[in-house]
């Protein structure tokens, strides 16, 4: 054998070798992701009218979390955040048995069924009203409460009013006439669990990618993306995914995890844009522009909810 050939050898050898450290590397670090869930905001027992305290919603099957489910890339760890923080609450959300199934709002399966790993087991309700923004400013709403910041529910309509839900649990009600909205107490006070969706529903009806993008602040920096920002383009229509996940390798250096409505309103899935772990997780820059799920985004298209 000639010394190039032998060279050749090696090299195979040595891509091959490569390969299998990484597949066995990201699964060894997925089973090692498991465990986060205990440790968010109100996961465990449900209470007393049969709810979870931290996902209240949830009332089927479920089959683990992002955080114990969905592995991280080779040579990555999570990044690190505060136990009671959106990001550590987003790493505990219910996933679907297996890969799941992405429904429409009427029950009906979409027609697409390519582009995710995962489904969140959460409701979209029976109204084309929960797409893409609506499904992030759900969550957030969600969190937000069960985190007691109850006073801090508050989304902007598309015509700049602000909708609290401290208002609506006290009876105050919008009227909407094209762009102009009046509030009067129309109702009794109610505080429950479906008040707030039904305050939700209406949040949903009036607002947007264009206004949530105004309510949202720019990341000076995209390649320090956390868990729970948000790549949000306005418009009418315009499109906003959710980062529900961040690792990082030793350098620092970040990748993220995608989640997104759509429109007609349907399931919220993390976005898969191809066949190997890392194509859930896209490399975090400071500049330029990236594809999930089809939409382009620029990195600088990135914001964050102000806390």
């Amino acid at each position: 054998m000639t010394t190039d050939s032998k060279a050749t050898v090696l090299r195979n050898v040595l891509v091959a070798a490569a390969a299998l450290a990484l597949v066995l590397g990201g699964l060894a670090l997925g089973a090692r992701a498991g465990g986060d869930a205990a440790r968010v905001i109100g996961a465990g027992d449900p209470g007393a009218d049969g709810r979870n305290p931290g996902y209240p919603w949830i009332d089927g099957a479920f089959e683990g979390t992002v955080a114990s489910r969905l592995r991280t890339p080779f040579a990555h760890t999570r990044y690190e955040v505060e136990p009671k923080s959106f990001a550590a609450w987003l790493r505990g959300l219910p996933l679907e048995p297996g890969r799941g199934v992405i429904n429409m709002y009427d029950g009906s399966r979409a027609r697409t069924q390519r582009n995710h790993v995962a489904v969140v087991a959460i409701d979209v309700g029976g109204r084309d009203l929960q797409q893409c923004a609506d499904s992030i400013i759900r969550l957030r709403a969600e969190y937000l409460r069960v985190a007691g910041r109850v006073d801090e529910i508050a989304f902007h309509f598309t015509s700049g009013d602000l909708a609290r839900w401290s208002d609506w649990r006290d009876g105050v009600r919008p009227t909407v006439r094209g762009n102009s909205v009046s509030w009067a107490r129309s109702a009794a006070h109610d505080g429950s669990y479906g008040s707030f969706r039904r305050y939700l529903d209406t949040v949903f009806m009036y607002a947007g990618t264009h206004s949530l993008e105004r309510e949202l602040e720019p990341v000076e920096d995209p390649a320090l993306v956390e868990p729970g920002d948000v790549f949000i383009v306005g418009g009418f229509p315009g499109h906003a995914m959710l980062v529900i996940d961040v690792v990082e390798n030793r350098g620092g250096k970040r990748m993220f995890m995608l989640a997104q409505g759509l429109q007609p309103a349907r399931d919220f899935h993390i976005v898969h844009d191809g066949g190997f772990i890392k194509e859930y997780w896209h490399e975090a820059r400071s500049s330029g522009r990236f594809y999930a799920g089809g939409w382009p985004f620029a990195y600088t298209d990135l914001r964050r909810f102000r806390d």
